[in-house]
C-alpha cells in the first residue's frame, strides 16, 4: 500500500485548531487523513495516535466499542499538549469494511465475540495494514512518537517501519456495560494492554 499526499487545510474542532492533511491510497483509492497540531516535524518525539475508522463508534456514538471515546480522548490530549498528530485510517472493522462489520455485529448478537465473528465471516482477527503509514510519516517528517495505544501490534508495526516508539501511553476511555465482552476479547485474544473490570 502506498499513500499519496493530496492537500492540507485548517480544521477548527471542539478541542482547538488542527491542520488536516489528505492522503490517497493509490492501490485501493481509499482516502485517509492526518490531523496535526503544532510543529510535528521538528525532530522531537511527537504525541501520536493511530486510529482506524469506526463509523459506528466515531460518528454514530455506538456503545458496542470504545473507538469514539478513544478518538475524542486522543484529540483532547493532543490539544492539551499543543502538539501532536492523529492518523485516521480508513480501515473500518479492523479492515473488513463497514457492511461486513454489521454482519459481524449480527454474529456477536448471537453470542460470538469479535474475533470469532470475523473468523466466521472468513476474515482474520485483524486485517489492518499499517504499511501505508510510512509515506505519511515521511511527509510529516516524523521519526519518533509517544504513541497513545493499548495495542502492542501498533507499536511493533511502527517499529517495523523504522519509526521509533519512545513511549507507549495507555488510552483508556469508553468502557461501559455494552462493550465489556468486546474489551475482554481485545485483551484476551488480541493482546491489548488493559484490564477489564
Amino acid at each position: 500500500m502506498t499513500a499519496r499526499y493530496i492537500e492540507s487545510s485548517r480544521l477548527p474542532t471542539t478541542w482547538g485548531e488542527f491542520s488536516v492533511h489528505g492522503f490517497e491510497d493509490v492501490d485501493t483509492n481509499k482516502e485517509h487523513v492526518v490531523l496535526t497540531m503544532g510543529n510535528v516535524g521538528d525532530g522531537e518525539p511527537v504525541l501520536a495516535r493511530i486510529h482506524s475508522e469506526c463509523l459506528t463508534g466515531d460518528a454514530l456514538f455506538s456503545l458496542r466499542c470504545d473507538c469514539g471515546q478513544q478518538l475524542q480522548a486522543a484529540l483532547k490530549a493532543i490539544a492539551e499538549e499543543g502538539r501532536g498528530v492523529l492518523f485516521y485510517l480508513r480501515q473500518e472493522g479492523r479492515g473488513i469494511g463497514l457492511l461486513n462489520k454489521i454482519k459481524a455485529y449480527k454474529l456477536q448478537d448471537a453470542g460470538a465475540d469479535t474475533v470469532e465473528a470475523n473468523e466466521q465471516l472468513g476474515f482474520g482477527a485483524d486485517m489492518r495494514d499499517y504499511s501505508l503509514l510510512l509515506p505519511m510519516f515521511q511527509h510529516m517528517h516524523i521519526s519518533a512518537v509517544r504513541l497513545m495505544t493499548n495495542n502492542p501490534r501498533k507499536v511493533s508495526a511502527l517499529e517495523d517501519l523504522g519509526v521509533a516508539v519512545i513511549e507507549r501511553i495507555p488510552l483508556h476511555a469508553g468502557s461501559n456495560p455494552h462493550n465489556k465482552k468486546y474489551l475482554q476479547t481485545k485483551a484476551g485474544k488480541l493482546g491489548h494492554l488493559f484490564e477489564v473490570s
